[in-house]
């Protein structure tokens, strides 16, 4: 499966279409260089891990006390570094960023997440590395 976005629910956007067709049509791309013979070179690719789900403040209640800080809304796949802004209540207060190590926010205050008490979700840089490729036939 493949999930493009940002895109709320029920919405159709033309240019995460076009990115979905590009993703699916290079795939489709490797398939067939693949099963003609094509070589390919060992590679190292950047990819985000998930480390972990982040839920809202919460009162006793279950009730959420605080947003999503304006200047980490819309910044998915970003650095987030310890003391960033975070949350913001609707006192005012900002609540930082607590960690001991840089990760990427993403699906951040994403509408769908509400319901599974997700704020967000906490990634980590690392690098794969693929060996060569190459189909034989025996």
């Amino acid at each position: 499966g493949v999930e493009v976005g940002p895109q709320p629910q029920g919405v159709a956007r033309a240019d995460v279409l076009d990115k979905m067709r590009k993703i699916v049509k290079h795939g489709l791309d490797f398939v067939q260089l693949f099963n003609e013979g094509k070589e390919f070179p060992s590679c190292t690719i950047e990819v985000f891990k998930i480390k972990e789900k982040v839920d809202y403040p919460r009162n006793k209640n279950g009730e959420i006390i605080a947003i999503i800080h304006p200047k980490l809304q819309d910044q998915d796949w970003q650095p987030l570094k310890n003391g960033d802004p975070l949350f913001l209540t609707l006192d005012g207060e900002v609540i930082p960023y607590q960690g001991n190590c840089t990760v990427y926010p993403t699906f951040i205050n994403e509408a769908a997440y509400y319901e599974k008490k997700q704020a967000f979700v906490k990634t980590e840089k690392i690098k794969l590395t693929a060996k060569h490729l190459r189909w034989s036939v025996s």
